[in-house]
């Protein structure tokens, strides 16, 4: 599989307790944040859900 880089670009304030917990499960704590990760169809989705306020990269 491929890895990717997620960044956390945008703050989880004020946003669904769905979306924190997403953003969490990605390993994403701070804004500025980064991980790498393989890129499953499951993390995949799991960007998508939150695409507006993270940054995706091929690594």
């Amino acid at each position: 599989m491929a890895k990717i880089k997620i960044t956390q670009v945008k703050s989880v304030i004020d946003r669904p307790e769905r979306q924190k917990r997403t953003v969490l499960a990605l390993g994403l704590k701070k804004m500025n944040a980064s991980v790498e990760v393989e890129a499953t169809p499951q993390i995949l989705g799991m960007v998508n859900k939150v695409n507006h306020l993270v940054k995706v990269e091929q690594a």
